[in-house]
């Protein structure tokens, strides 16, 4: 291979980017069996697995155990050589990696590192031009460090998909590739809680042996699993039974948007037993991880004041009585031997308040729209001396197909922001609102631009030069074709494309699953909506001509023609409501335009039902159709 073909391997597709790269000229022909030698503690385990994967697939082999005299690769777990020194967690987390003289030397200060390292030649060798076993890498040097030190995605397992463990060893795997290094898993019902079977016995919940096995495959590819459990708002799949609903602020029921049965919401501060039983909580989870840390939520606490507390919140202040419950869950937590995290949004409104937090708590800032002032909020948390998480997300949610440039762009300001106020962790979330009717597949454009920012903060200054199709291509979808990643890319914009644009959501998304309401919101018409519909098609056209290389990418194509199956029906929908005096009264349809929106919304609902057998356990499935079958019922 001549030199200037091999140097036509493109290193802006690697992902994260390394921070510095250094071409030292020439190449390198791989020899048909590669050797190893590591030193002890330097195997990083699964990761020689990656890189074995990935010569296989070329054509060439891994022997492990060469001698010093015929090694061509060596691992060494030492301090690494940076060129100017670095930040503590940089220099502990980074690697050195250098491809010359027929040899690739890492260096690392431990097995993170060399996993780290591993994972970035892995990706060179997938990457690199040569025929089967004719691979050719350009001699470089490699400096690598992460701009954050934690580098976390949380899931959403509670609304309403619990996926089985294979899905989740199968992400594990992914993320750690991606030089991930923290997983959550979002509880508020959906872990087998003994004694509390009344409340998750229809949820297929995650047993205290699941965990366990969880955190050790986690921990064996250097992913931090933290516990999360909800332990304020968002507890209305507890208080909606007795005797639980005693516990709650509003055992009667609580309205509010997101509440279509008027359950009870949240947990009643200023009750005692609110706190003995988030302790039963605790004492049942805790021990199955081996991380120090815990997310406690305390988000969204909406109804705090309009019921039980009320008399305490009008003489103390709301917030003052949300702090001081706070106070109390830190308490409980760090009697447990753990550093409390939770979410920010409730102490921001009262800036004075925010001294008095516990000064070892976590303070995780979220914000999922492309304009969150995640800045001004971190300045608080930065002058109170706390550690603090920035938490974009993945816009999935509320959407089917996700948001794409809303998605990018708040991304990329979290990690600008997040970098320059000092965060100690960037924190990717997944949520699953109303159904969890997005499919795996739409979220792995922001999961991989999270670990790609989270690492290397300098993309984000003009994420609009990421090419974002082609890296989903070669680090998610593994399309020979090229054709997904822009098929996935394109999809997510067709929020914009039908106007009315809304925080959290996409009014295409609403149309499907509210049909009580008023279809028609300001700015939707049946122009934008047919328009909208022709996009759908158009961009999704090259989606039967995509080959995928691996079983996960042939079930991308399934998953996104479901999405655009699901979004075309709801511009459909939406066309036939407009043409109505009350456009929220599908009745007044005809029978046969009717007919014809039941069979196809019928088949969808079948569809969606299959394909989420196919990476999540059945609990929650029926909870989620029925967003979907309340369309269907008023169709029929």
């Amino acid at each position: 291979m001549t030199e200037s073909v091999a140097t036509q391997l493109d290193l802006t597709l690697l992902l994260p980017r390394p921070q510095r790269v250094r071409r030292l000229g020439g190449n390198w022909a791989l020899p048909k069996t590669v050797t190893l030698q590591a030193d002890a503690g330097g195997s990083a385990g699964p990761a020689i697995d990656w890189l074995e994967q990935a010569l296989q697939a070329r054509g060439h082999v891994l022997e492990r155990a060469g001698s010093a005299a015929e090694r061509h690769l060596q691992l060494r777990v030492e301090p690494p050589l940076f060129g100017e020194p670095l930040p503590r967690h940089a220099s502990d987390q980074g690697y050195t990696l250098t491809v010359s003289g027929g040899l690739v030397s890492v260096a690392a200060s431990g097995a993170r590192g060399v996993q780290d390292a591993l994972a970035t030649l892995s990706q060179l060798i997938r990457l690199a031009h040569g025929s089967l076993g004719q691979v050719e890498l350009p001699c470089l040097s490699i400096e690598d460090w992460p701009d954050f030190p934690v580098r976390g995605v949380m899931l959403d397992v509670s609304r309403d998909k619990v996926p089985t463990m294979d899905t989740l060893y199968a992400l594990v795997d992914r993320l750690a590739q991606w030089k991930v290094n923290q997983l959550q898993l979002y509880m508020e019902h959906t872990f087998a809680y003994s004694g509390h079977e009344l409340v998750w016995k229809n949820a297929s919940p995650f047993t205290a042996e699941d965990i366990r096995e969880l955190d050790a495959y986690c921990a064996a590819r250097q992913v931090e699993l933290v516990p999360n459990q909800n332990s304020f708002g968002h507890m209305h799949r507890w208080l909606a039974h007795e005797p639980y609903r005693a516990l709650a602020e509003c055992p009667e029921g609580f309205a509010h948007a997101w509440n279509w049965t008027g359950e009870p919401y949240g947990l009643c501060a200023t009750d005692p037993a609110s706190l003995a039983f988030l302790e039963g909580l605790y004492d049942e989870l805790l021990p199955n991880f081996q991380s120090r840390l815990f997310n406690v939520g305390l988000d969204e606490t909406i109804d705090l004041g309009f019921g039980r507390s009320k008399a305490a919140c009008e003489a103390r202040g709301t917030e003052r009585v949300y702090l001081d419950f706070l106070k109390e869950v830190h308490a409980r937590v760090q009697r447990r031997g753990h550093v409390m995290a939770f979410w920010g949004d409730i102490i921001v409104k009262r800036p004075d308040l925010i001294s008095e937090l516990p000064r070892d708590a976590i303070a995780l800032e979220w914000g999922y729209e492309a304009e969150h002032p995640f800045a001004e909020h971190l300045a608080l948390f930065q002058r109170a001396g706390l550690d603090f998480y920035v938490c974009p997300g993945t816009s999935s949610w509320n959407s089917i197909a996700g948001r794409t440039d809303n998605a990018i762009n708040n991304i990329a300001r979290a990690a600008r922001e997040g970098k320059a106020a000092g965060a100690a962790g960037l924190l990717m979330t997944d949520w699953g609102d109303n159904g969890h009717l997005q499919p795996l597949a739409v979220s792995y454009l922001g999961l991989l631009l999270g670990a790609g920012l989270s690492w290397n903060v300098s993309d984000a200054e003009h994420p609009s030069r990421l090419d974002v199709p082609r890296l989903l291509d070669t680090h998610a979808f593994f399309d020979s074709a090229s054709l997904l990643g822009r098929v996935a890319y394109d999809l997510g914009n067709a929020y914009r494309e039908a106007g009315s644009l809304r925080p959290n959501a996409s009014v295409l998304f609403w149309s499907l699953i509210k049909p009580e309401r008023l279809f028609v919101p300001a700015g939707v018409t049946p122009e934008t909506l047919q328009s909208t519909l022709a996009y759908i098609e158009r961009v999704t056209e090259p989606l039967p001509r995509a080959r995928p290389l691996t079983a996960e990418g042939a079930r991308v194509v399934e998953e996104l023609g479901q999405a655009r199956d699901l979004l075309c029906f709801a511009c459909r929908l939406g066309i036939a409501r407009s043409t109505l005096s009350k456009p929220d009264a599908l009745a007044e349809l005809s029978p046969a335009l009717r007919a014809a929106l039941a069979a196809e919304l019928r088949e969808l609902i079948e569809r969606h039902r299959w394909l989420w057998a196919r990476r999540n356990r059945p609990g929650g499935l029926d909870d989620s159709a029925r967003r979907l079958e309340q369309t269907l019922k008023g169709l029929s």
